[in-house]
């Protein structure tokens, strides 16, 4: 019993911390767009969430059968329990001459009492940190206990071949339980945790330009670089496949184009042809470069004037290519299938190293701007500086 209760919350740390570190910047991305900054207690809660996420689908749907067709053979079970409350029976039959204590610890009891508590967090979390009204919360968790129970019912939905569980009606009133006493006390578990509509109150309000903010730019503008190249080679591969075509060897032009070449241009290429000329990274966590005046020297040391914002394209694809374009121009030479061994070792050593200087350059630098507002003459500001300044003009007018 001990193994069959404790393994799944090993489970659940393991699994939910890589899944939280997989999804770490889409976390970022999401709370810095929608909040207009980041929420160190609402990371902790998804972090948190991610754990139990993992530990749910662990203790209710795992372990799949190694060998489904021997396990049916010999296990299979009848699948589906429809009795409400046939637990009270359960517990009656099972603690009959019991004392008390012996009652509460008896397997029927803490069956029952799991299935509740296994629960509550997801009220918890889907009233408090997801923000829906009590209604909604319950109404989620036995829709989630109904799609378990489902899901052990059909054998994981013909997978295993036969129902590996019973699927049971007294699951889901446990479940839906559990969920109604989580939606009830989330407010006041989390409630040094702000919710989303308060911190969304705020998203427009323009902030100082950290450290921390640029460095955040830069690593989601590293995240989708390398996550757009892995999934255009995963899905063109998968295209050949599901095509009955062989798989190319690694290193070929497909490749170089795909994992390379496209990201380059897609992260830090388009994004200096529109709008503020930011990169998808500093977008995200409002920045934006401003210059002072179109027509200034490139390596102006001057500040710029307050609402000088527009620059020439050839201003804004300096910065994009000074250190961004430059790291992905080394990489996609690196990865040229026609380059020499030599070519492409000196290539990666130095993309990298074009990366550390980026990152070691912005808390030297005048207001935090870093080494490509620096070689294209532009000052860095918070996006939304514009937004207030065009509230304050509106009002003065």
């Amino acid at each position: 019993m001990g193994d069959r209760w404790t393994w799944p919350a090993y489970v659940g740390v393991l699994g939910g911390t890589l899944v939280f570190l997989a999804f770490f910047v889409p976390i970022l991305l999401v709370q810095s767009r929608r909040y207009g900054r980041l929420s160190l207690p609402r990371l902790a809660v998804a972090a948190a969430l991610s754990v139990y996420g993992v530990a749910l689908v662990a203790y209710t749907l795992l372990p799949l059968p190694a060998d489904p067709a021997a396990w049916c053979a010999r296990y299979a079970v009848d699948g589906v329990q429809l009795h409400p409350l046939h637990f009270l029976a359960d517990i009656r039959r099972e603690t009959a001459g019991l004392g008390l204590e012996a009652t509460l610890r008896s397997r029927a009891v803490l069956q029952v009492v799991f299935n509740v508590l296994l629960f509550v967090p997801w009220g918890v979390f889907v009233r408090r940190y997801l923000g829906h009204g009590l209604g909604v919360t319950v109404l989620s968790g036995l829709v989630a206990s109904v799609l378990i129970e489902a899901t052990q019912y059909t054998g994981a939905w013909g997978l295993v071949g036969c129902a590996y569980r019973v699927a049971d009606i007294d699951d889901v009133l446990t479940n839906t339980l559990g969920t109604l006493i989580g939606a009830v006390i989330g407010p006041v578990v989390l409630r040094r945790v702000p919710t989303g509509s308060e911190l969304a109150k705020d998203r427009y309000r323009p902030r100082p330009v950290t450290v921390w903010r640029r460095w955040l730019g830069m690593w989601i503008d590293l995240f989708l670089y390398l996550g757009l190249g892995a999934a255009l080679d995963l899905t063109y591969r998968v295209a050949l496949v599901l095509a009955g075509r062989p798989l190319p060897a690694d290193g070929n032009l497909a490749d170089f184009a795909l994992a390379a070449v496209v990201p380059g241009v897609v992260v830090f290429v388009l994004p200096a042809l529109w709008g503020s000329g930011a990169s998808l990274g500093q977008r995200a966590v409002w920045l934006a470069p401003e210059w002072a005046q179109p027509n200034d020297g490139l390596l102006s040391a001057d500040p710029p004037r307050a609402g000088a914002r527009s620059a020439p394209l050839g201003r804004r694809l300096v910065r994009a290519l000074a250190t961004g374009g430059l790291f992905a121009a080394l990489s996609a030479l690196q990865a040229f299938p026609d380059a020499p061994a030599s070519v492409q070792e000196v290539a990666g050593g130095l993309s990298w190293l074009v990366a550390a200087i980026a990152v070691v350059a912005v808390p030297f630098s005048r207001g935090r701007r870093g080494v490509s507002y620096a070689v294209s003459g532009a000052e860095i500001v918070d996006a939304r500086t514009g937004l207030a300044r065009t509230a304050a003009g509106q009002a003065a007018t």
